[in-house]
């Protein structure tokens, strides 16, 4: 008594052809019926299978698809060539850039201020005897500087004689009698300090207000602001920077 039939869709009524379509209703789920005693289960619907990978990522071996990305920015050339593959697959990275050492800095320069100093003058009054009761303190003497350059610096006065002077004179204006011809030497140092070193001079030499003087040619190694006394009133006072 079906009004058409499900498969060519005639209509037994009008005795034509329909193209209505019936809306099929939405699929309810069912429970699984249990099969009948002595009847085997009946096997899961097979599931939905995945889309076969075609380049094969589900292999854990390293391969040219998945190799590592390029940095950004390298364009190939003619003159570069693709890295070169190990016998096991991997790709072969060029080692990072190895860092350089620190290049050594050129030693900081020292200078020599060269000038009367009172206190180092009162000093060598009380030490000195009768005949330093004629010495004065010179009243202005123009400041001097002299920057330290090679193994040793000079300390002395000028000989008239022969023209020789040393690289601080202090035979210039205003003279000091007490210091010796070769009086005393700076020598620098392999770390790029000086030191003082008395040439047996007449007077001796102190460094910062001693009261005995250094011994002669016996290296004493000089800080930043170290003060070296010589003659009866000069100080040198020895600065790096």
């Amino acid at each position: 008594m079906a009004p058409f039939c499900e498969e060519c869709r005639w209509n037994f009524l009008t005795g034509t052809a329909t193209s209505y379509t019936p809306i099929a209703p939405p699929p309810q789920a069912q429970r699984p019926s249990a099969p009948p005693p002595g009847f085997p289960a009946a096997p899961p619907a097979p599931g939905p299978v995945a889309p076969q990978d075609p380049f094969g990522y589900h292999d854990s071996r390293p391969s040219q698809v998945n190799r590592p990305a390029e940095p950004l920015g390298a364009e190939p050339t003619h003159h570069q060539a693709p890295p070169r593959a190990a016998a096991d697959d991997d790709w072969v990275l060029s080692p990072p850039s190895q860092a350089q050492p620190p290049q050594p800095q050129a030693p900081q320069g020292w200078t020599a201020y060269i000038g009367p100093d009172r206190d180092y003058f009162m000093a060598m009054m009380r030490r000195s005897g009768p005949e330093a009761s004629g010495l004065n303190l010179p009243a202005y003497a123009p400041p001097k500087q002299l920057p330290l350059r090679g193994n040793q610096v000079s300390i002395g006065r000028r000989r008239h004689s022969t023209g020789e002077a040393p690289d601080i004179d202090l035979a210039v204006p205003p003279e000091d009698p007490g210091v010796s011809h070769q009086h005393a030497v700076l020598v620098q140092q392999p770390d790029g300090s000086w030191a003082v070193v008395d040439q047996n001079s007449t007077n001796g030499t102190t460094v910062n207000g001693g009261e005995e003087p250094i011994q002669p040619y016996v290296p004493v190694q000089l800080q930043d602001g170290d003060r070296v006394h010589v003659g009866a009133w000069t100080t040198i006072t020895v600065r790096r920077g």
